[in-house]
């Protein structure tokens, strides 16, 4: 009897595949890391074919350490970096340029023309989102305009377009299957989100052709099989959800009220708001948690575009530190006299803030300062975005929200010194789960309640297990001190953009 699980988790910097068993324990699993394009400044790109390739390995190795067969795995839940846009050929699966990533800010010109429209308010009553470059409608528009002949291939019907999952589901079913999820689709730009369905008035806002679009379905769906020489047999896929959405599904935040943050490349907290949706004062999106026998529930989201990333800055640009491990013991050893603050905009701020042309900076710097000192100050502009976001959602949420506890996951949170430093921030308990591989774990949980082989959602939920909970220590005062330089030191990198860009006009 077929009774694992194979989860693929396609994320901005790698791709993993993870094989669970019935009792929802890591099997086997297998990452790679792939090449990041910077091709200009604000700019970043994934080769498509490089990332395909690197998924079919894991999974094969994943399988192969798990010493089963494709014939034992009872579905396959795919969970993807969200907004990453691919636009390729139906005929022969080629696509026309690399992906543009999520993080990409080629488009902000467009989206402040459409703002200087007055059309913001009606994609946001529509989608949820706001016009930033994050999302997915403008670099469909941008590809199809700039790359030689693909707007008219595009009204021809020759091009298709997906984010990640889409094209991985394309790619595993040798093109049969052009779909998505609830959840992926919520973040084009392009989807109604209270009547689920692909918007005609937002298709012509960003000038995409609906023949280009994938069908959308429920996150736990049957969304096909594998081509068998892929693994040797075929798998059902059973399961799609963008990494937030899983994450969330993985944490087991099934009631409204509960939240959950993950720390990868990004950060990014998600608050539960059930069957009805959320309008927020403070810039954060209203999105779909995700879709499950036909019924919607809604979330409110706060995304925040570089936190590991400022680790990877330390390791790979400035070179301080050789591995993301090293930065909680460094920040453990960082002179506590000097208030270092960095604000990593290297990809402009998210919410709430929204400020897509804002560059990082970094503040209170002295001749002592060196890798330790930088190090504290990335971990600690996680945590301060972290407040932001958290405030902002007390502020937007008129619901029942259980303020005594954030569940976190993500790379980042096996650092306790991360984790304490949060709870002080937050001047809240932090739990963190026995399994961190959260966002495999909420995709494998679709597949495996799909198959029937997973329990649904109360038996999934009371199987959550906490690792470590981490109580705030710090005294109130210290803790409003070492905000207030944070809101001062983000007051002035904003300040800092628009006095430059007055300049140059």
């Amino acid at each position: 009897m077929a009774s694992y699980i194979l989860a693929i988790d396609q994320g901005t910097t790698s791709s993993r595949a993870i094989v669970f068993d019935n009792d929802f324990s890591v099997i086997a699993s297998s990452q790679q890391e792939f090449a990041q394009h910077f091709p200009a400044s604000g700019m970043v790109e994934h080769d498509v074919e490089e990332i395909w390739h690197g998924v079919i390995a894991t999974c094969r190795k994943a399988i192969s350490d798990a010493q089963i067969e494709a014939s034992q795995i009872a579905g396959i839940g795919i969970t993807n970096q969200r907004e990453t846009t691919v636009v390729w050929e139906k005929a022969t699966g080629k696509p026309i340029h690399h992906a543009i990533v999520w993080q990409d800010r080629r488009t902000s010109a467009f989206c402040n023309e459409l703002k200087s429209n007055n059309l913001e308010e009606t994609v946001t009553t529509k989608t949820g989102l706001l016009l930033d470059p994050y999302f997915s409608g403008t670099k469909i528009g941008w590809l199809l305009d700039h790359v030689d002949g693909a707007r008219q291939k595009a009204e021809n019907g020759e091009l298709l377009f997906g984010t990640i999952d889409t094209y991985l589901l394309w790619r595993l079913t040798d093109g049969a299957v052009h779909k998505t999820d609830a959840t992926n689709a919520a973040r084009t730009l392009l989807f109604n989100i209270e009547q689920n369905m692909w918007d005609d008035e937002l298709l012509k806002i960003f000038n995409v052709p609906r023949n280009m679009l994938p069908t959308v379905e429920d996150c736990a769906h049957d969304f096909g099989t594998t081509v068998a020489d892929l693994f040797g047999s075929s798998i059902p896929i059973l399961g799609i959800a963008g990494d937030q959405h899983a994450a969330s599904l993985g944490q087991a935040c099934f009631k409204p009220g509960m939240i959950k943050s993950t720390y990868g490349t990004g950060c990014f907290v998600m608050l539960n708001t059930g069957e009805n949706r959320a309008v927020s004062k403070n810039r954060l999106l209203s999105t779909i948690a995700y879709r499950i026998n036909g019924k919607t529930t809604y979330a409110l989201e706060g995304s925040i575009f570089i936190a590991g990333a400022a680790v990877q800055w330390l390791r790979d640009g400035l070179q301080i530190i050789d591995d993301a491990s090293q930065t909680g013991g460094l920040a453990a050893e960082a002179d506590h006299s000097q208030d270092v603050i960095m604000v990593p905009a290297f990809a402009g701020l998210g919410a709430p803030y929204w400020e897509p042309e804002v560059r990082g900076a970094i503040f209170g710097l002295t001749r002592n300062s060196g890798p330790r000192e930088l190090s504290r100050a990335a971990l600690e502009a996680v945590c301060y975005q972290t407040k932001d976001l958290v405030d902002a959602m007390k502020n937007d949420w008129q619901g029942p929200l259980d303020d005594t506890v954030l569940r976190v996951d993500g790379g980042m949170v096996a650092s306790d010194w991360t984790m304490q430093y949060l709870a002080d921030t937050l001047a809240a308990p932090i739990d963190r789960p026995a399994i961190l591989e959260t966002t495999a774990l909420g995709a494998a949980w679709l597949a495996g309640m799909q198959s029937g082989t997973w329990p649904d959602m109360d038996g999934f939920s009371s199987s959550w297990k906490l690792q470590n909970r981490f109580q705030p220590r710090m005294e109130n005062a210290e803790r409003e001190r070492r905000y207030a330089g944070w809101r001062a030191a983000v007051e002035a990198t904003i300040s800092q953009t628009h006095n430059q860009s007055q300049e140059r006009i």
